[in-house]
């Protein structure tokens, strides 16, 4: 196994800014008046997920990155929100739709497996 010298290195910080990539890609597509409203929110919920990753394990303790790791899904979860509100108001196919879904529950998956292994290591288990 490999230290982990840097956010940089995390697997779920890599797929979080795969998944802002996504994101920026399909909001080009937005209609315009939605440049302050949707667009701008799905933009910096999503943001906020890496950027809370990169945060929380830069941070000098193991409580501090954990507390991080929980703002960055709750912000996945508002993000997924935004996603549904954009495929009900028809600004995004079903299949774009899934494919960021699938991105966010992966993410939400490594965000999950990586605090229990924090608590663990909290715990001294």
């Amino acid at each position: 196994m490999t230290a982990i010298k840097s956010y940089r290195d995390l697997v779920v910080w890599q797929k979080a800014m795969d998944l802002v990539d996504a994101v920026y890609q399909v909001v080009k597509k937005f209609p315009k008046e939605e440049m302050f409203g949707l667009t701008s929110q799905l933009r910096r919920a999503m943001v906020s997920v890496p950027s809370n990753i990169a945060e929380g394990q830069g941070r000098t303790s193991t409580k501090e990155f954990l507390k991080h790791l929980s703002i960055a899904y709750g912000s996945l979860m508002e993000a997924e929100t935004q996603i549904q509100i954009a495929a009900r108001q028809k600004y995004l196919e079903q299949q774009v739709e899934e494919s960021l879904l699938n991105q966010s529950a992966e993410v939400g998956r490594l965000i999950n497996g990586l605090s229990k292994s924090l608590y663990h290591k909290l715990d001294g288990k």
